[in-house]
């Protein structure tokens, strides 16, 4: 019975359920007005038998969970069990359109135990029936069979197959950043990419939100790998409806079984499917793996691939039963005390998956170890279980304040020591990879921020006339000096994100020359009072710009730019514009900008003059001949001028021109330059 076929004439209908009734005890049909007075519940119309859902079952009231009356509501189909006295019966109800009224189908099977068909053979049945109990054991989202049909058809089974578990990457990442429907739409994508690439005969199960298992009734080793490529690539080429950009990837692990339990197998497959998330899409299987490049590693070099687990115990004994435990699927160092491990530790890093660590050994103890793990940060990256026979609850509450991730006491279960590992790795593994994943998705976020800035304030350069390298310079020049600042004084308690914000914030300085008249901007004569005044108008409409960005005017980096943009001509001794703030009452970040713009501006060759060197130029600024800077930030400037001169010299090769080479006077620089403002009103002009 399925729920896709729904609308039919009665001829149709009668067809169907003359087939039906050759399973079934009862088939009929139940109209609209025998459901309204099921509804009602009214005790004259059930007595009489009015209501046809009551003249089988011989009730005087109303179903307390009648799934007709339910399937009716939302037009859809459902099965449940239904007692009769001491008799049990399987009712199924389906909603159809006949003729273009509406109808609820329903189906009703007594249970018996001499029922003639076995196992294999209701199953066929059920199939050629086109699957009546399809909501029973189908996923509606995918398609494919649900986790109840692994439990109670697959798990227990015994046989010989091919046996892959399949997951989504980066399936938390998808729901986060596009939502859940975005999320939907992915698995959708990828259980229909496997379902077109398998047999009828194989089943696919979602095991888990994200977790597909495939299984392949006697299939050949190398068949099978061939079929789990196929279906790697056939979901990497997929085409997401209404993500057309996005790409799919899966990691995939596999294995072939002669007469084994397939609950056995699906464990081996999750165990290698791990080991191909560690490097995401790809295909593990026991002999071989195929990255996303196709290239295919042998057996041994997949041994080399397990992750590393690191047993710290005194004792020799206790590391070999644990290895022996877990050296099958897992490479295995050892340390016999606190000291080896931790140079172990700073051998091999985070390339190690797990420590099983001992709490009780002489010299260094597990705990001195965690101290030392905390203190380097490593616990962060390398889960530690904590093994030992001390199990008192001061001790085991002090490990996990400290960090460990589980408790295994001895002596040990070889079962439940394999189990907590291998949850712990799987764990720690997700977590890795969303945490490599959130980190590429800011940088990539971050970068394209900058390059959006940087695009907009070359349109400002290019306006201006210049190299467009003064944008670059700037950037550079104010995170050199910011950092040299914190360095000297925390009077301004600038973090790294205040530093990364005010950096990428001055490439805005000059934005507001977009506002102003080319030929004031590019005007290689001397500027009149008037056009001066014009220039230095700059600044306020830049912080208008950027004031009337109602959306994002709240944000660090707008304001940080506002600041900029509106006072990075102020003076420290109250001689700039446009609002002739003194001291502290200019921000720091207009102030560091303020003197990374001058300095590069003497540097720089400009349509009314030529560039000066390194030495003229700090000259300048140290004597006060480009207006009044803060003491202390001067002083950072001198500590950094060595690496400030660096930048000059890249930038002069890249303009093809020669540092230091003064063809105009100093006076008529400073008539002409909008930059230097905070000279007397006369110089300005």
């Amino acid at each position: 019975m399925t729920e896709g076929n729904n609308t039919m004439t009665m001829e149709q209908a009668q067809q169907e359920m003359k087939e039906y009734r050759k399973v079934f005890d009862v088939v009929r049909l139940i109209g609209e007005e025998s459901i309204r007075k099921m509804n009602e519940g009214r005790e004259s119309e059930i007595s009489s038998g009015a209501v046809a859902c009551y003249t089988f079952w011989k009730k005087s009231e109303r179903c307390k969970n009648c799934i007709t009356a339910r399937v009716f509501r939302e037009k859809g189909q459902r099965t449940k069990l239904e007692f009769r006295g001491e008799q049990i019966y399987q009712v199924t109800a389906r909603y159809v359109e006949i003729d273009g009224k509406p109808y609820v189908m329903e189906l009703v099977k007594e249970m018996e135990e001499e029922f003639l068909l076995d196992g294999e053979g209701c199953e066929k049945l059920v199939r050629k029936l086109d699957g009546y109990n399809r909501e029973l054991y189908m996923d509606v989202l995918t398609g494919s069979y649900n986790r109840r049909y692994y439990e109670e058809r697959l798990k227990e089974k015994t046989g010989s197959a091919g046996v892959a578990v399949i997951d989504l990457d980066d399936f938390k990442l998808w729901n986060d950043t596009y939502g859940h429907g975005a999320g939907d739409v992915a698995l959708q994508t990828v259980g229909k990419s496997i379902r077109k690439s398998i047999r009828k005969t194989d089943s696919l199960v979602r095991y888990g939100g994200d977790e597909f298992i495939l299984f392949m009734p006697e299939v050949t080793e190398d068949v099978f790998l061939k079929k789990l490529e196929y279906i790697q690539k056939q979901i990497r080429d997929a085409d997401i409806p209404g993500f057309s950009r996005m790409r799919l990837s899966v990691s995939i692990g596999g294995v072939t079984v002669r007469d084994e339990v397939m609950e056995h197998a699906v464990r081996k497959a999750d165990r290698l499917m791990y080991q191909a998330k560690l490097q995401k899409n790809m295909v593990v299987t026991e002999r071989k793996s195929i990255d996303a490049d196709g290239i295919v590693r042998l057996e041994e070099e997949n041994k080399r691939a397990k992750q590393l687990i690191m047993i710290v115990d005194d004792s020799e004994m206790n590391r070999d039963i644990l290895a022996s435990i877990l050296e099958e699927d897992f490479q295995i160092i050892e340390a016999e005390n606190g000291e080896v491990c931790l140079n172990l530790l700073k051998k091999y890093g985070v390339e190690i998956s797990l420590i099983l660590l001992d709490i009780v050994m002489p010299g260094m103890n597990g705990f001195q170890v965690l101290h030392d793990m905390n203190k380097n940060h490593w616990i962060e990256d390398v889960p530690v279980i904590m093994i030992s026979s001390e199990d008192s609850e001061e001790s085991i509450r002090r490990a996990y304040e400290m960090g460990v991730s589980d408790y295994i006491s001895r002596p040990f279960d070889a079962k439940v020591v394999y189990q907590r590992v291998f949850n712990t790795i799987k764990l720690y593994a997700k977590q890795r990879r969303l945490i490599t994943l959130v980190t590429d998705q800011v940088y990539e976020k971050e970068k394209n921020n900058r390059i959006m800035v940087s695009i907009l304030s070359q349109i400002v350069e290019f306006r201006n006339g210049e190299s467009g390298l003064h944008v670059e310079h700037i950037n550079k020049l104010t995170g050199m000096l910011l950092e040299r600042l914190v360095q000297k004084t925390d009077k301004y308690h600038l973090t790294w994100e205040d530093q990364y914000l005010i950096t990428v914030a001055s490439a805005l300085h000059d934005i507001g020359k977009i506002g102003i008249n080319e030929e004031i901007l590019n005007k290689q004569g001397k500027m009149t009072p008037e056009e001066f005044e014009l220039m230095k108008m700059h600044t306020m409409i830049g912080a208008s710009m950027l004031e009337r960005l109602e959306i994002y005017k709240e944000e660090r980096l707008v304001q940080s730019a506002y600041e900029i943009c509106r006072w990075h001509h102020e003076r420290y001794d109250g001689g700039g514009y446009p609002d002739g703030l003194k001291g502290e009452e200019i921000p720091i970040a207009a102030q560091v900008v303020s003197i990374v713009d001058v300095y590069d501006a003497l540097t720089s060759q400009r349509v009314y003059k030529e560039a000066y060197s390194h030495e003229k130029a700090m000259q300048m600024i140290l004597t006060g001949e480009c207006g009044a800077f803060q003491p202390l930030l001067l002083e950072c400037l001198c500590d950094i001028q060595e690496e400030a001169q660096r930048v000059t010299e890249a930038k002069s090769e890249k303009d093809g021109k020669i540092s230091g080479f003064e063809l105009t006077s100093l006076e008529e620089t400073l008539k002409n330059s909008h930059l230097i403002g905070g000279l007397k009103s006369e110089k300005n002009h």
